[in-house]
């Protein structure tokens, strides 16, 4: 049985996906900043953005910009669910204003210890960073005008809990902006048995109908999907990360963009 076809285990898969994403937060190999930065640009990230916000911020793992899906407005609160090391909180937080609030999520310590450092080191009063799981919310009801995350929602073996404490914590009229992948087939089961799969955003996702329909079960309306893309579009073969799962898995890149067809980005929007 898969990764992730096994819910009965949840907390076993976000303990391995903290796992991961530590070590992605406390790789800081010279060559990092430049392959985060060219990936960004590949799935929505424009100069003036990358510019805008410290270059530690980024590391490179999102897959859609999440703040380009609707107009944050100056004053809102926003919560970013998966905050990471926090370059769409600090777009956000930009967006809002000095009256406004952005609030980060991140379960793992080592991403929230990089996103508090980098908004103390860049004066960004008006953003905070919360330690919690989005499938229970360290924030109260009706709470919030905005959600934004960005690749994230799919790394979680609860997605239909992540979608309920989102409606729950949303003002009534606020909105959800999310950047995800699905799936329009099967993957390969040596992919969907792999945690490494799975904490690259692939091996988590669910099919595009049911991931849908779990936000409109959540009680959203106004369900759409404002863009979309190949998730192949915006992985480079020349990433490290990317190389070594070829090596590990016997792969050659013909068979990466055959596996990679089957995932698309979706720029997700709906309302509460």
């Amino acid at each position: 049985m898969s990764l992730r076809q096994r819910p009965e285990n949840p907390d076993r898969i976000r303990e391995l996906v903290r796992e991961g994403y530590t070590r992605v937060a406390e790789n800081s190999a010279p060559e990092r900043a430049e392959q985060a930065a060219k990936a960004s640009r590949k799935i929505g990230y424009g100069e003036e953005e990358l510019a805008a916000v410290p270059e530690e911020a980024n590391l490179g793992v999102g897959c859609g910009n999440p703040t380009a899906i609707d107009t944050l407005r100056p004053g809102e609160v926003v919560v970013d669910l998966g905050s990471g090391a926090g370059m769409d909180a600090f777009l956000a937080a930009r967006a809002v204003g000095p009256n406004g609030r952005v609030i980060g999520i991140d379960m793992t310590d080592a991403m929230l210890e990089k996103a508090r450092a980098n908004a103390a080191d860049n004066g960004y009063t008006n953003v905070e960073f919360r330690k919690g799981r989005i499938e229970q919310l360290p924030l109260e009801d009706n709470s919030v005008d905005a959600i934004i995350s960005n690749c994230v929602i799919n790394l979680s073996p609860e997605k239909d809990k992540v979608y309920a404490e989102a409606y729950r914590v949303l003002k009534p009229g606020g909105r959800i902006m999310v950047s995800d992948v699905v799936l329009e087939k099967e993957l390969p089961e040596f992919i969907v048995q792999s945690i490494d799969a799975y904490i690259g955003c692939v091996g988590g996702a669910s099919f595009r109908p049911v991931y849908l329909r779990t936000i409109s079960e959540a009680g959203f309306s106004e369900v759409r999907i404002e863009k979309e893309s190949s998730f192949g579009d915006a992985i480079s073969l020349d990433d490290p990360q990317i190389r070594e799962a070829m090596d590990k898995f016997g792969i050659d890149e013909a068979g990466v963009k055959d596996i990679l067809a089957t995932v698309t980005s979706l720029h997700i929007f709906a309302r509460k």
